[in-house]
Order: C-alpha cells, then structure tokens, then sequence
C-alpha cells in the first residue's frame, strides 16, 4: 500500500541481501558418433562408467570419439555429450528399421498411427545395429497353465498375469494383466547371450489403469517411461482392445500362448560427416538453455579445420566458455615434420581469446578393445581446466607441474624440443610434453589470440569468464528498478564483496567499480538504461624465469653488488 488514509503502521520489505551467485566454469560439451544412446540431443554424463551405460562401448569406428569424451571425465565429472546421426536406424519387431532419435522426436513420428506389417509392435530404444540384440516376450491373462509354466521367464514373475487392482475396483472382471520382459538376446549388451535385461510385471492393456501410488500402469506408458532399451510403437495384433479405457471395456483379449519377438533392422554408419558433426554442436550455442563452459572435439582430418573453427565461433557467440581443439591426427603422427605441419595448420584458426590449441595426438589404451589408439589431445586439455576448477580456480593456469599433468597417456606422437616449443609457441599452439620423471604436461597456457594482450592467456579469459557471467546474473536483479542512487549503491555492495573474495583468492591484483552519476546521466537514465564500468586487474601467470648466478669473490659485501640483501 502506497498511501494511508487514516493513522496506521504500514510495515515494507526490502531486500538488501542480493550477492553474486557462484556460477558453473567446469561443464564439458563434446558431439560425436556412438553406438547407442538418444541422437541430436544433449545428454549429461558424470563418469566413463556412465558414458558407456548411455552411450554404448565404443567398437573401431567409435571409439575416437568415445575416448575422447572419456578423456574429459579422468578429470572432470560434467560432460554434456551430444549424439550425432549418420545412417543410422532403430531395430523393430517387424524387421524394418525406423528412424527414432529422441523422445521428442518419437513424439513427431506418430508413434501408435505406424503399419504394424512394417514396423511391429517395439522399437529399439535408440537407433543403431546393437538394438539387433534385443528381444522382447511377453504374456498375457489367460495364458494356459502349462504353457505358462514352460515359458523361460515365468521365474522373474510372483504369479501369471490376471486382472489388475485397478480394474478389480471398478467392479470389471478385465483380464488386463501382461507381463513383458526385454532380454538380451545375442549377449552385445551384456556379453551374455539370453540375460534379461528388463522385466514389466502386472501392467495393463487398459490406458486408464493406475498403480497403487497414482502412476500409470498402461503398459505403453510403462514401457516409455521406464525402459532403457526398447520403446512401444504399435499393439501386438493379438491384442484387439489394448489402449481401450478400462472404465468403458468390460474385458480384453487374452492369450493362451508366450509371444517372443526378436528386433531387427537397426543400421550403423559411424563415418559421420563434418556437417553432421557440426549440427551437433549447433545444440551448444544457446546460453540460455545449456550451460556449457569447455567445448572439445575430435580433430578434424588431413589438416582441415572445419570443426575446430566452428567450436571457436560458438565459443565467441556465447563469451561464456572456452574452445579446446587439437592438430588433426596425422600432422604428429609419423609425420616427417610435425612442428611445421601443427604450425601450418594452427596458422588457419580463427584468432579468439575464447579458444586453445595443443600440439600432439597422444596415445591411449582403449580398454573396451584392448589395444592401443590415437586420439587428439583436445578432451585432455579441457579436462585439465576442469581439474583446476576443483584444486584451485578458473583463474588459475591448468599448465605446468602442478595442474598440468595428462593422465592415461601412454606416449606422445610428437614430444616437442625446445626450439619446436618456441616455433608452436609463437603459431599460438600449447606445447605437450613428456619430461623425465614428470610425466606428460601442457606447457603452455596461450589462447588463439593473436594480438599480444592479457587475454592471450587462458587463466585471463576464464577469470573474464567467470566475472562476466556472475555479475551478469546477479545484475538481472536491477531490472525494471529506478535507476536512482538507491538503485546504484545497491548494485556496489553487491559487486564489491565478490570482487574482494576473488583478490582474495589471487584471481586479480586489483579492481575499480564505478556506478553513480558520472556515468549514468539523464540520458542513459532517459533510455530506461543502467551503466556500470568494472575496472580489474588480472593476475598474471608466470611463463619465463630467469635465474642469474652470480659468483663473487671471497671479501665482497653483497650490498656492494647488490643493493640488498633481503
């Protein structure tokens, strides 16, 4: 209430506890192709365990791919992994493979409206030859004693299906009752041939029936929400009510025998095209709906550098992360002139504070095959600024010994001397290298841009980074405020103690905050706008020492040749 008419006590709020929220710096954003999972889609990944559970294990074609996001997560524990299509279809029980990639986009296929003569009844989950492995039995009430009992699976049930609660309380004799069970048929998921994979006990034909807690119990929904494996896109023919309302059917088609289904149909193309690696990474671009802050790539191949311009320009559209991307693979590989063959191909990219380059392809034992692979170097790189996220902060450099150490790595293609180090260094690429008795390291910390400034470091542009987004989300809070010195001091407090913390923490050496009325004059108050200039001083990262020996003679005093002693 504005006024009072008569005497009163009018008690107001207000809020003067804003502070600047803490903000993410260490999510990994990678595409690729895989052998299963949701396709142009991103999916969050926390572990390589979890990577191969979603994503499938990777075979000859995937696996640099595989390996490469894997090699993020020795790291860190966030990576958004996108799922590229190429030629790839869905396994079905009619033995015709259908195009499924998400469940946004089984949604737009017509689910339910499908032939059944084409497709069948269920669809491998995500598309791919490894569906192939899946079949699904499944029974219904009514199903005869004997055969009940000589079917494989009726030891994963309590009882044969009947009529369900739901049904019972509505005073209907239903017969509703299936029981389904996905098994694993040629053993590719579990190695096993026949393990059951999943198993739908009591679920209903009736597309009303509820459990006991509320949830659905149609077996369509049961199977959408809650399979890992197979999704429903038709009825069984044998079943000529299902997906009738329970409340307006009396009773439902059972049948006296077990029905077995295999899936079939499902294809592979793990060569995706450079387009389509691209559209994957299109999924990364909006600030607003995903939240990334380390984008990597496989590299591109015989020296292109498609891909890895394109992570630089959705690194420079965003301003909120950073582009990691590596040489392609037979620039160091066996190659007669490496330093020269990165620098040609370095000298391509796009100059940008909001990316990085490294120097080698390294080599890595792929566990799944049990041999040893070629993969860039980028996932590492990435990896290494999420490792310093969690010993230090964004704004420290993830080079040297101290946060620089590449794990898994068996050996370098290329181990750069010091004169490489110097050419890389200058063509803006980060040298990898293997020392003795420490192991493999980045030794370098320069970003792609090209111009000398403190933002051709990469501790500087996440510090940026990090200040950047932070303050912009707390400053939402001044919208649609008065832009009045009320306004403005509020503004301050609540930058200055977070800029305070971060000197605190070595991120800057010192910083200016100006918003008052020296630059919010009555002209930008009378564009509905609000100015302020943050002045920061960025710590600097060390990346040449100099030690001077010097010897003296026996009777000299060091404050004669020195100054000081201290």
């Amino acid at each position: 209430m504005a006024f009072q008419v008569s005497p009163g006590v009018q008690v107001q709020e207000i809020d003067a506890t804003s502070v600047v929220p803490a903000v993410s710096t260490s999510i990994g954003g990678f595409a690729g192709s895989f052998n299963w999972g949701p396709t142009e889609e991103v999916t969050t990944v926390s572990s390589e365990q979890v990577l191969a559970s979603k994503f499938g294990t990777p075979d000859s074609n995937t696996f640099k791919y595989f390996q490469t996001a894997a090699s993020f997560l020795k790291y860190g524990n966030a990576l958004k992994v996108v799922r590229v299509t190429s030629g790839h279809l869905n396994g079905c029980s009619g033995g015709t493979g259908l195009l499924v990639k998400n469940d946004i986009h089984y949604q737009s296929v017509g689910a339910g409206t499908l032939t059944f003569g084409t497709y069948g009844s269920w669809a491998a989950r995500h598309p791919g030859i490894l569906g192939n492995s899946l079949k699904v039995s499944w029974v219904s009430q009514g199903i005869s004693t004997s055969n009940y009992a000589a079917w494989a699976y009726d030891g994963e049930f309590d009882s044969a299906p009947g009529t369900s609660t739901y049904a019972t309380n509505l005073g209907k004799t239903a017969n509703d009752e299936l029981h389904i069970v996905v098994i694993d048929e040629d053993g590719a998921f579990t190695g096993t041939a026949g393990t059951v994979l999943e198993r739908f006990p009591f679920v209903s034909q009736g597309s009303d029936a509820k459990k006991e807690d509320g949830t659905s119990n149609y077996y369509v929904d049961v199977i959408n929400q809650s399979s890992d494996y197979i999704r429903w896109i038709n009825h069984p023919s044998e079943l000529t009510d299902a997906g009738d309302a329970i409340s307006a059917t009396a009773a439902y088609t059972t049948i006296t025998t077990v029905k077995d289904v295999s899936v079939a149909g499902g294809t592979d193309d793990n060569a995706p095209t450079v387009g389509e690696i691209a559209l994957g990474y299109d999924l990364f671009e909006d600030t607003d709906t995903v939240d990334v802050n380390l984008l990597f790539a496989y590299p591109d191949a015989n020296g292109a550098n498609t891909i890895a311009n394109d992570l630089i320009a959705i690194a420079n559209v965003r301003k909120d992360c950073v582009a990691f991307v590596s040489p392609p693979i037979e620039d160091t590989v066996n190659a007669s002139s490496p330093a020269a063959d990165v620098k040609t191909w370095a000298d391509t990219l796009t100059s940008s504070s909001y990316a990085s380059a490294d120097s080698t392809a390294l080599y890595v034992y792929d566990k799944y095959n049990d041999q040893y692979r070629w993969i860039g170097a980028a996932g590492h790189i990435a990896g290494l600024c999420a490792n310093t996220d969690n010993v230090a902060d964004a704004w420290f450099s993830p080079a040297g010994v101290n946060r620089g150490q590449l794990l898994g790595v068996t050996k370098l293609a290329f181990n750069p001397v010091k004169a490489d180090r110097d050419t890389l260094y200058k063509a803006r690429v980060n040298p990898i290298v293997s020392l003795p008795g420490q192991g493999t390291l980045l030794f370098g910390d320069k970003t792609l841009l090209f111009k000398p400034s403190a933002f051709d470091r990469i501790n500087v542009r996440r510090l940026f980074n990090v200040l950047e987004k932070a303050i912009s989300t707390a400053a939402k809070a001044q919208l649609f405020e008065f832009n009045d010195e009320f306004t403005r001091a509020q503004f301050r407090n609540m930058i200055e103690p977070f800029l305070r913390d971060v000197k605190g923490r070595r991120g800057l050496t010192d910083f200016l905050v100006v918003c008052d009325t020296t630059n919010n004059t009555g002209q930008v108050i009378d564009t509905n706008s609000f100015v302020a200039d943050i002045y920061i001083k960025p710590a600097r990262s060390i990346n040449f020492i100099t030690l001077n020996f010097v010897a003296t003679r026996t009777g000299v005093d060091f404050t004669e040749i020195a100054g000081t002693t201290g």
